[in-house]
């Protein structure tokens, strides 16, 4: 019995578990999606909102039939109307949109 015990130990000692097992430990994978890029939320479509960190298809249309129904959002914190956006979800897009951007103006925001 002591035999068994100490050539398990042995197996252990030399080999992880998940050796043994066959498996294999990876990292975690990154994301699949593309970099986010900053897009105005008045002109954005349920796509382009799609591309957004924590954004998926379901939550893009309903952003974007809020706006049609409701018309231009005035600021970004408007977002929190939206069912599904909470304050949390909102933290993690606010890098990635704002409220009548233009490409000019983003490229003035990280020259300075």
């Amino acid at each position: 019995m002591s035999k068994i015990l100490a050539t398990i130990l042995l197996c252990f000692m030399t080999f992880p578990p998940t050796a043994l097992l066959g498996r294999t430990i990876s990292p975690q994978k990154a994301p699949a999606r593309a970099p986010a890029t900053v897009v105005d939320i008045n002109r954005a479509s349920a796509e382009d909102f799609d591309k957004l960190p924590g954004i998926g298809p379901k939550l893009a249309q309903q952003i974007v039939a809020y706006r049609t129904k409701h018309g231009p959002f005035r600021r970004v914190e408007d977002l929190l109307i939206i069912k599904g956006i909470g304050t949390k979800k909102w933290k993690a897009l606010r890098p990635h949109v704002c409220v009548g951007c233009s490409p000019a103006k983003l490229r003035g925001k990280g020259s300075s």
